[in-house]
């Protein structure tokens, strides 16, 4: 009777599950959601066309990863993603001892974003991404490259990834 009573207990324990899912796995968005509206983000900084940059981005995050219908036009969408880029700067970093120039510099964008059903109720909302990119300065002027561009390029493909996944998982 014990031991009938442990096994009992035993596989009462691991067939019930921790709550976990695997992450990037689980939508917990209505299931009446099928057009997406992703308009251009507003650019409240001076950087040139950062907003372009993680628009697209989180466009082919969302084009790839699920089976929303994508479109820029609000009007006729489900819901309405819109994000704001709020701040944007390159700083440097670290500097070269010998000759007192930049070596690394780090990028840094701030952003907001808000996601609304067609009668304009939230469905998700975060008004402080930050992200952060470092990158190195060429120190040869003959084979200088300015490596801000694709540094913040890979900044927009990291915060569509995140942003992406933190609305389909509500975090």
């Amino acid at each position: 009777m014990i031991r009938t009573a442990g096994v009992l207990a035993l596989v009462c324990a691991f067939s019930t599950g921790c709550g976990y899912h695997t992450a990037g796995r689980a939508n917990l968005l209505p299931s009446n959601l099928r057009v997406l509206a992703v308009p251009a983000f507003v650019n409240q900084t001076q950087t040139y066309k950062i907003e372009q940059t993680l628009t697209a981005a989180v466009v082919q995050e969302f084009a790839t990863r699920t089976n929303y219908h994508i479109i820029s036009d609000p009007r006729s969408a489900d819901a309405t993603l819109r994000g704001t880029v709020t701040a944007a700067a390159a700083t440097p970093l670290t500097y070269d001892t010998k000759t007192g120039r930049i070596s690394t510099a780090l990028v840094v964008v701030s952003m907001s974003v808000v996601l609304t059903d067609s009668k304009g109720r939230t469905l998700y909302q975060n008004p402080t991404y930050v992200f952060r990119e470092q990158y190195q300065v060429s120190q040869e002027l003959s084979t200088f490259f300015e490596e801000d561009a694709p540094a913040f390029r890979r900044l927009s493909y990291e915060f569509a990834r995140t942003l992406v996944s933190n609305v389909l998982e509500a975090f």
